[in-house]
């Protein structure tokens, strides 16, 4: 039986070494040997002593040393991504809930796995614990809130009555009334000792995204999706006044620890900042970001912490409204990843609009090339490993030296957004796909565009070259694949069979085969001469969106938006293995050249290495 181990690599936060070299083996699942990198980051909070900052994110939730900014441990159940976290009151247990329906308790001085909250049908947005820490709240797609017992993790009650998402719930300060937010517009007030309903407070013109009480328990802050916080009297649910200053979605509200200050964050790309009582705007904190998916005060008041959607954190002075830290450990998804020829280096294309190169053997973050104004769609390096080519979403294909990472050209003729980009076998021409129905073949020493290739009737996702560089495959979202000569560049046949886009295609390493992903779910196998499909792959449950073949052609790799990677025998189209480690849609595999090692990226911010003990034949 073949040995099979894991091997993590992500983007790694700007601190000490010392920590790159300690977290990677915190919390890891089982066959997992390292993890660098802490996936995407999706809320925040501070543990009520301060000391503690937590952030949940799409592996886990991680705990930071305030004081340093240093890691402290990582909590995870290998149980999905964890979208919305809460301390006890005395800071010694922490709920996390996520998309597994699940909430999930942890010690937070040992780490140590407490208990598991079993009850909702669907994704958890929001967890809260009663002031004396007996009760956990809780609030999910299933339209339900749900009350548990914190010790033993038994249901208490279950509220019902919203008729959309429930997307934040919060315990008044004496612990006798819960308020639930949801997207049906509405704010509902519970009483927690018999569930009964106490008020249904209407209003927000959009969905409720979020609600807090003020400290004092006077107040109850919400914000929507109509840009604007509300504040309503919490004993008789009258309006009291709105804030306004944003102009986009707002999805986090918090009062300041004394009750002062009502800050808000949104997809506007700020926190702005309001005195409470009188509604009068202090101040809008803002850095290199984009929009604010989560905000929290500091226990002191001094700082608050966000959340922003592009997966870095920023630590802002309430005072002076500066910028005085960005964390950014916590990395948006991956959309491509490739080895070099020598199997010395990783690349991988993100969704932050970056090119990130690894040292293969120690995970070492090498560099981050930056220019791309939109997200990766494709890397690749050629054949001798010394140039790699990189393709935005913008449309721009950008050239770089691998080593030093320094810009070479970038190919400006470019007459629509492209989505793959490949070297030819000699390395001297490069091949992108493009979504105006192209493919292009472009000169690499010049820049120069070659020849244009057209025939497809929708937009070109993926190509490749033979290995002979004679021949270019094509796949498109029109469901068929083109083979095409290069030198004449004339179309020599079209395979048809697939019902939907075709996302990923490859030549086998002899240039007998094709293999090809489609949104319909299936892996195609073609006989290039008779341009006759022979096998099709099925076991994927969503969409797949890459396939490769090993160096000795006798194995499969596939990777789909069902989280997972798929292992194939390439002769008899068996299924062979299950790679499970992702938490979101598996973007891309690609195997090294010795075949020992294939990588897989995916939207939840890590790109994996599974380390095979025998080539995969």
């Amino acid at each position: 039986m073949k040995k099979w181990m894991i091997l993590l690599f992500v983007t790694s936060l700007c601190l000490p070494q010392s920590y790159a070299q300690d977290s990677p083996q915190w919390g890891l699942p089982e066959g997992v040997k390292a993890r660098l990198g802490k996936g995407r980051a999706f809320e925040i909070q501070y543990s009520p002593d301060g000391t503690r900052l937590a952030v949940a994110s799409s592996i886990g939730i991680w705990l930071y040393d305030t004081a340093t900014l240093l890691e402290m441990s990582l909590l995870t159940r290998n149980s999905g991504r964890v979208f919305t976290l809460a301390f006890s009151p005395d800071g010694n247990t922490i709920a996390g809930g996520g998309d597994d329906g699940k909430v999930h308790l942890w010690n937070t001085g040992t780490g140590h796995y407490l208990r598991t909250l079993i009850g909702h049908t669907k994704l958890v947005f929001s967890v809260a614990f009663s002031p004396d820490g007996s009760t956990v709240a809780s609030g999910g797609w299933d339209n339900t809130v749900r009350l548990w017992d914190a010790d033993t993790g038994k249901t208490l009650q279950t509220l019902t009555g919203h008729t959309a998402e429930v997307r934040s719930v919060v315990f008044s300060p004496d612990g006798g009334m819960l308020v639930s937010g949801s997207q049906d517009t509405t704010i509902r007030m519970w009483d927690v000792d018999t569930g009964a309903l106490f008020q249904q407070v209407s209003g927000n013109n959009g969905g409720v995204n979020t609600v807090t009480y003020s400290p004092d328990g006077s107040t109850i802050a919400s914000g929507s999706y109509d840009a604007k916080i509300r504040l309503w009297d919490a004993d008789t649910g009258n309006h009291l006044r709105t804030l306004t200053g944003h102009f986009r979605e707002l999805v986090s509200v918090a009062f300041s620890p004394n009750g002062g200050t009502v800050a808000a964050g949104g997809w506007d790309a700020s926190i702005r900042l309001w005195d409470a009582e009188t509604g009068a705007y202090l101040r809008t904190l803002r850095g290199d970001m984009i929009e604010v998916r989560n905000a929290a005060f500091s226990p002191d008041g001094s700082t608050i912490a966000g959340v922003c959607r592009d997966d870095t954190i920023h630590l802002w002075d309430v005072d002076t409204g500066k910028c005085v830290k960005i964390l950014t450990s916590h990395m948006a998804g991956f959309e491509s990843v490739a080895f070099s020829s020598d199997g010395r280096m990783v690349a991988a294309g993100g969704l932050d609009g970056t090119v990130r190169l690894w040292a293969a053997e120690t995970g070492i973050h090498l560099r981050t090339l930056t220019g791309h104004r939109d997200w990766v769609q494709s890397v690749v390096f050629n054949p001798d490993g010394g140039t790699l080519a990189s393709v935005g979403m913008e449309g721009r294909v950008r050239l770089w030296a691998a080593e030093t990472g320094v810009h070479l050209r970038t190919l400006t003729e470019l007459a629509g957004l492209v989505d793959c980009v490949v070297f030819s076998p000699d390395g001297r021409t490069l091949a992108s796909a493009s979504w105006d129905r192209t493919i292009s073949l472009w000169d690499v020493d010049t820049g120069r565009l070659v020849r244009t290739l057209t025939g497809h009737t929708s937009e070109v996702l993926s190509v490749a070259f033979s290995p002979d560089g004679g021949t270019v495959v094509s796949g498109s979202g029109d469901g068929t694949i083109g083979l095409w000569n290069v030198t004449k560049g004339k179309q020599i046949g079209m395979l048809t069979g697939h019902t939907d886009r075709i996302g990923s295609v490859a030549f086998s390493p002899n240039g007998w085969t094709i293999v090809s992903a489609s949104d319909d779910r299936t892996i195609g196998l073609w006989d290039v001469d008779s341009e006759k499909r022979v096998k099709t792959l099925i076991g994927h449950t969503s969409e797949v969106n890459s396939v490769a073949f090993s160096p000795d052609g006798g194995t499969i790799a596939s990777g789909s938006w069902d989280d997972t990677v798929r292992l194939w025998d390439a002769d008899t189209g068996k299924h062979r293995r299950t790679l499970n480690g992702h938490t979101m849609g598996v973007s891309n595999v690609a195997f090294s050249a010795d075949g020992f090692t294939l990588a897989s990226v995916s939207r939840d911010g890590t790109v994996l290495l599974w380390e095979l003990s025998t080539q995969p034949n």
